[in-house]
């Protein structure tokens, strides 16, 4: 695998470009028959890469594969993040960045996977990761907040979110307070922020972010139960670096955001982004279900509400479990 991913750095940086077998063996201290073998290799993961006599190796597209050099070639904040790329994760990605943390890694760490066994969402809901389908990945945190304000972390990675979709020309994305993306009427992401708070200072020790996006719908389509509200965000799955390129943007979209906490600048689009603004809605409040008229997020991103009777409340994330607004169609 070190070979694979030392010829891939070497192909990746010169993509489109022809690199000879020779030149490559001899920078990385490998013999010719090595070099093939690892080109051979990443052909088979799904690399596309051009070869030919007296001409090289061309790398022509990741046909979709994810990797940390597929990721770092579109990452603008680079050196701000540390990749950590998985074909499969048993669990969650959200478990091993929460692992790290509890081991003392630094901020940065960014956990991605083709696909996790045990994706879930908020309240304990599976959250489906078919492989080659989707981008899943976990961000370690160690926000400078008090443990009452982590959900700006869910809030400004929505916002990171429809914004990095924008970046790949996909317009018209909508939030779903709090954590959910929605698209031509569809659920397409996911968000869940998980965190531990410092017993001593009362702030966040640290905090897991996990972003699920589906890119594509899966193989014989989503599961019933998730069929008439799951969606994605391209029709079809071309060959070519979408999921690269989505991971890439959504993290060079986080970091700003999540450098100028706890400024609330974001809430602004938040708020223009919300899908739920002017519908009526059902929530659970201790275990009793209520019906009210959504009127917009407040400076500390909880859901304002005018309920049958006229009065006017305010639902925090924590202490409600939203049931799915009565209708939507945008």
């Amino acid at each position: 695998m070190a070979a694979m991913d030392e010829v891939l750095r070497i192909l990746e940086a010169r993509r489109g470009e022809a690199v000879s077998g020779e030149q490559m063996a001899a920078d990385l201290g490998l013999s010719r028959a090595a070099v093939w073998k690892a080109v051979s290799g990443l052909k088979d993961r799904g690399f596309r890469i051009a070869a030919g006599p007296n001409r090289g190796y061309t790398l022509e597209s990741d046909g979709g594969q994810l990797h940390p050099e597929t990721i770092r070639r579109h990452l603008r904040a680079a050196g701000d993040f540390q990749l950590r790329v998985y074909d499969r994760v048993e669990g969650s990605t959200n478990d091993l960045a929460r692992e790290a943390a509890v081991r003392g890694e630094a901020e940065g760490l960014a956990v991605i996977a083709d696909t996790q066994t045990a994706g879930r969402g908020r309240q304990g809901r599976p959250f489906v990761s078919p492989p080659g389908t989707g981008a899943y990945l976990s961000l370690l945190l160690r926000p400078k907040l008090p443990a009452a304000e982590a959900v700006a972390v869910t809030g400004i990675a929505a916002v990171a979110v429809v914004r990095a979709l924008g970046d790949l020309g996909v317009g018209g994305a909508g939030i779903k307070w709090v954590n959910d993306i929605f698209l031509r009427g569809r659920k397409v992401c996911g968000i869940l922020t998980e965190a531990a708070m410092d017993m001593e200072s009362g702030g966040l020790d640290y905090a897991v972010l996990g972003i699920g996006v589906n890119l594509f719908s899966p193989p014989g389509g989503f599961p019933p139960e998730l069929a008439e509200v799951a969606g994605a965000v391209f029709p079809g799955k071309p060959e070519d670096d979408e999921r690269s390129r989505l991971i890439a943007a959504i993290l060079d979209r986080f970091l700003p955001l999540y450098r100028a906490l706890p400024d609330k600048g974001w809430l602004e689009e938040y708020r223009s982004r919300s899908i739920l603004t002017g519908r009526e809605v059902r929530f659970l409040r201790e275990g009793r279900e209520q019906q009210g008229l959504v009127l917009g997020v407040d400076d500390s991103a909880r859901l304002l509400l005018r309920l049958s009777d006229g009065t006017e409340t305010a639902l925090s994330s924590g202490e409600v479990r939203l049931i799915r607004p009565l209708e939507i169609t945008g």
